[in-house]
């Protein structure tokens, strides 16, 4: 059985990036899952042989500081994972220098394309959850004037609502997730005997990703930025279906 949380949510969870009901929710997975914990384990060991090792220096003040202007965010926010945030930043020296200098260099220069593949790692772990039980939807209805109403008020913003039940994907209500810390709106489709979450956001409150998409365990994903939002498809039927729903919801 392949587990539904992501490698990238087991390494925030140890950097400590997740945030308090995320990393609850992790928590009590991690008590049942050997997958997770080995993978925890394998990650904890591996920082435990680093900090062992006799081959380091202390990090100069000059260095850090480098490495924390390449964290400066858009907002103007800095992130230091808590690997690094520490008095003791150590830097292996002769031959491991080399190779922890490749690492700064892949870790701190992360490509857009990462930061996206992060972020669809949650909104599709938000989708599993939506699945359980009485947590799909907070407002049920088919009627988009029920629907697109019961977020004023809980928003600061508008998400995109309408019905689709004429071309195959009927309006089945709307819900508040969270991603990335930040609170976003749910808005849920069917299709066929199928469920697609469309989650929407302000692209100023979470990273902006121009159009993009992917798959992970049997998920199919797309990603676009319109106008001042940012949305997201997220469902197990096929990326043809999600890509005619994204036209219906852009046209």
């Amino acid at each position: 059985m392949i587990c539904e949380f992501s490698p990238i949510t087991v390494h925030g969870y140890l950097d400590g990036e997740l945030d308090a009901v995320r990393s609850a929710e992790f928590e009590r997975h991690l008590e049942n899952c050997a997958e997770c914990q080995a993978t925890l384990h394998k990650v904890e060991s591996l920082r435990a042989r680093l900090r062992e090792s006799n081959l380091y220096e202390y990090a100069s003040p000059d260095l850090r500081e480098r490495v924390r202007k390449q964290l400066v965010l858009a907002d103007g926010t800095v992130r230091v994972p808590a690997f690094f945030s520490g008095t003791r930043f150590l830097v292996p020296a002769f031959a491991g220098l080399a190779a922890m200098a490749a690492f700064l260099i892949m870790f701190f220069l992360m490509p857009q394309r990462s930061q996206t593949a992060q972020i669809a790692a949650e909104l599709i772990d938000a989708h599993v959850r939506s699945l359980q039980p009485g947590h799909l939807t907070d407002v049920q209805s088919t009627d988009q004037h029920t629907v697109k109403p019961w977020f004023d008020g809980r928003l600061d913003f508008i998400p995109p609502v309408a019905d689709y039940s004429a071309q195959g994907f009927p309006l089945l209500g709307g819900r508040l997730d969270v991603i990335d810390g930040h609170t976003v709106a749910g808005v849920v489709y069917g299709r066929r005997k199928h469920l697609i979450n469309l989650f929407a956001w302000p692209a100023r409150g979470l990273k902006g990703f121009s159009d993009t998409s992917g798959s992970r365990q049997g998920y199919n994903w797309i990603m676009w930025r319109s106008g001042d939002m940012q949305l997201c498809l997220v469902s197990d039927v096929s990326p043809a279906d999600l890509r005619e729903l994204k036209n219906l919801i852009t046209r």
